[in-house]
């Protein structure tokens, strides 16, 4: 894990498309980029900047989340999120997370990522699912 360090980038893009919108979940008429589509690009930024230095049996779970959206993105539109990592606090990780359109930025905020092993995250699902090893 030496190779994760503070000032490692991130970034995500996608292309608006109709699954992505807010009127999808339900308001109505606001045929925009949705807030929690906003959410998953930037954890996913902030998961591309430490892509490939994981330790084998390891993974990152998003354990918070605290951003203001303020711009909307139409249908079509790119959008784009970039992640700086700021902080590093034993399996804690905390990303500095922005997000832009092609004109403006329309978000910024914090994402917080928790190293786990990959076999205890598994584990605890299939109890939940009710399966008993």
């Amino acid at each position: 894990m030496d190779e994760i360090r503070i000032g490692l980038r991130g970034s995500k893009e996608i292309v608006v498309t109709e699954k992505d919108l807010a009127s999808v979940t339900g308001n109505i008429g606001a045929d925009v980029l949705s807030t929690h589509c906003v959410v998953l690009l930037m954890e996913l930024a902030s998961r591309s900047a430490i892509e490939g230095l994981l330790p084998e049996g390891k993974m990152t779970v998003g354990t918070q989340i605290n951003i203001r959206h303020f711009g909307a993105v139409p249908l079509g539109a790119r959008a784009r999120a970039e992640s700086i990592l700021t902080e590093i606090s034993g399996r804690r990780l905390l990303f500095d997370v922005t997000a832009y359109d092609d004109f403006e930025k329309i978000a910024e905020g914090r994402n917080e990522q928790l190293i786990v092993p990959v076999a205890g995250f598994l584990r605890k699902v299939r109890w939940k699912k009710g399966i008993r090893e």
